[in-house]
């Protein structure tokens, strides 16, 4: 028997009309060659789940119902960068709002499930590219635009839903599709 499984994460969606916003962000790195994020994909991810059996999806939604986070304004700003600015992995828009609060109750929900723990704190944030290659000639420029952009201020939104998200990853970059979405309350 083959068990088909699915690559899967929980997210807070980030609003359509902060699209423009994170697109002028990232046009300000295009000299670099960075692995940007689409922008209308841009989002913050609340737990990876990684592969689940799809067979499991129906009770991993149904735990998810039990989310219990009434819904909050948050702000996205500020720029930074994963693991540190001299060795740049990945760079991020910062995320500030009950994330906390609401990460809790997701792994609450899913605490029968055996998901890997993370690794780290905790840290909201969206994701806009991925550095795979940084010159030395060119790391001087980076670090001085990671400085001009460290206070960008992109917007505000109501978060007011989480959604559990399939992943799946092609040559031309991610395709994420929702498979349930919980409304918080």
């Amino acid at each position: 028997m083959v068990i088909c499984v699915v690559r899967t994460f929980v997210a807070v969606d980030l609003p359509g009309e902060l699209n423009v916003k994170i697109a002028e962000i990232q046009s300000k790195f295009d000299d670099f060659k960075f692995k940007f994020v689409d922008p209308a994909l841009v989002h913050i991810t609340m737990k990876f789940l990684g592969e689940i059996p799809e067979d499991k999806i129906s009770d991993v939604s149904r735990a998810l119902d039990n989310v219990k986070c009434e819904p909050f304004e948050a702000e996205i700003k500020k720029l930074g960068v994963f693991p540190k600015p001299k060795f740049t992995k990945v760079i991020w828009l910062g995320c500030e709002g009950d994330f906390d609060k609401l990460y809790e109750s997701i792994e609450q929900s899913l605490s029968s499930f055996e998901f890997e723990k993370n690794l780290y704190r905790f840290s909201a944030h969206a994701t806009l590219a991925r550095v795979k290659y940084l010159p030395k000639k060119k790391k001087s420029d980076f670090l001085e635009l990671l400085e001009e952009l460290k206070d960008v201020d992109v917007g505000t939104m109501t978060v007011d839903s989480i959604k559990l998200k399939k992943s799946t990853l092609t040559p031309k970059g991610p395709i994420y599709e929702t498979l349930h979405e919980v409304s918080l309350r």
